[in-house]
């Protein structure tokens, strides 16, 4: 490697775990989903309602995400109707959150109609709104992102 190459170069990609999320959360439809299921809406035909998504999209993005352990399906049945499932979050599902929310405030930052965001993410306890720091482990907060070094870690693959 010469010295005018970035660091990152010497290393190998094909572990990364961002990859490996995005192969999961990168399609717009999948967010949304995740979005439904995080606003309380676990049926299917509540979430089709709601948001449009062709049935075979939703069909699809929800056995997706079942299929790799963020939704597991949970058994209902109205009166005199079929047994039906709804969606809930699993552990690995709720751990999105931070994610969502992070997602949200960005979006509430640059793309929000001008007279503001249209959800609201608040503190169950006391209502305060909600939001996504970075912190080092040393406990200091990021402000400037451009302090924010990526490193090899102990996964890290030299090519």
């Amino acid at each position: 490697m010469n010295s005018t190459e970035p660091e990152a170069l010497a290393w190998s990609v094909d572990s990364c775990t961002i990859e490996r999320s995005m192969a999961i959360l990168g399609e717009k439809w999948t967010v949304v989903v995740l979005r439904e299921i995080f606003s309380g809406i676990r049926r299917f035909d509540d979430m089709r309602v709601r948001t449009h998504i062709p049935r075979q999209v939703l069909t699809n993005r929800l056995a997706m995400l079942v299929e790799n352990g963020v939704l597991r399906r949970e058994p209902y049945q109205e009166p005199g109707a079929r047994v039906r499932h709804e969606y809930r979050l699993t552990p690995k599902g709720f751990d999105l959150y931070p994610v969502l929310i992070a997602v949200a405030a960005w979006g509430d930052r640059h793309l929000a109609d001008p007279e503001g965001p249209p959800l609201r993410y608040e503190h169950r306890d006391c209502g305060d709104e909600v939001s996504v720091r970075v912190v080092c482990e040393g406990d200091h907060e990021i402000g400037d992102y451009r302090e924010v070094l990526p490193r090899p870690g102990p996964g890290a693959r030299r090519r």
